[in-house]
């Protein structure tokens, strides 16, 4: 097990954190299997915050996502049936980026 500081909901505090072990550890606390799927967004996800220095809420992301996949993958009901019901912030969370802003 890798010990890394997270924050009270688990987000990484330091983003230098993060490496794929370190995701999986996080998507297991949350009991997320993740997949090629999930490894793919999360990936972009990790694109974008580099591209933007900030974590996506929902509109932005799937706006990136429909830019770089397949128009099915950039939809909010795929991404909640990968992620649950908060996608872009469990997203964000397992890509060790910090919480979006307009996520509760």
């Amino acid at each position: 097990m890798i010990t890394v500081a997270t924050d009270d909901e688990g987000y990484l505090l330091n983003l230098d954190d993060w490496s794929e072990a370190v995701a999986l550890q996080i998507a297991q606390s949350e009991q997320l299997g993740l997949t090629d799927a999930h490894w793919e967004v999360i990936h972009l996800l990790r694109e974008f915050y580099q591209t933007f220095e900030l974590s996506p809420a929902m509109r932005p992301l799937v706006k990136y996502l429909s830019q770089h996949l397949s128009p099915e993958k950039a939809r909010s009901i795929y991404l909640m049936q990968l992620f649950g019901e908060s996608p872009a912030k469990m997203a964000s969370k397992i890509a060790g980026l910090p919480k979006p802003t307009n996520c509760l």
